[in-house]
């Protein structure tokens, strides 16, 4: 048995990681708008939760990403696999992460993804060689640490 999971990271700006993320990672960003009319409908929330996105009504502080191959709830949006989501926190970023992401993308492509993903505002940090592997240590828009190898 497999189970269904979801990476939680805090964020200064969850709108903004989730669009880093789905780009770096090829992964979907979710769109929460049917739970969101309902909730809304029901009298559950009121529009001070929540934001517009690209015209659209989204969570102010929550922003999630989905792996498009995975299933998703229907009713609200959520992908039911692979997730990562990102919550809005008042404090920024202070010390090197306890838990990152490794980018696999192989000898022949970490050059061209490294590229790719500081066009898309990361940063390189250092560029790693040990016995056991070559990697460039990156940092997102937000400074979280990750890895391509």
């Amino acid at each position: 048995m497999t189970l269904d999971w979801k990476l939680v990271i805090d964020s200064a700006d969850p709108h903004a990681q989730a669009a880093f993320w789905a780009e770096a990672l090829g992964y979907t960003v979710e769109e929460h708008g049917t739970l969101i009319e309902h909730l809304l409908d029901a009298g559950a929330i009121t529009e001070e939760a929540l934001t517009l996105v690209d015209g659209r009504r989204a969570w102010k502080e929550l922003a999630a990403i989905r792996h498009p191959a995975d299933r998703v709830d229907e009713a609200s949006g959520m992908g039911l696999g692979r997730r990562i989501l990102f919550q809005a926190v008042p404090e920024a970023k202070q010390v090197k992460n306890r838990l990152h992401l490794d980018l696999h993308a192989g000898p022949e492509r970490r050059d061209t993804e490294v590229s790719r993903l500081e066009a898309l505002g990361a940063t390189v940090l250092r560029q790693v060689r040990e016995p056991s592997g070559h990697w460039v240590t990156m940092a997102d828009p937000e400074g979280n640490e990750f890895d391509v190898q």
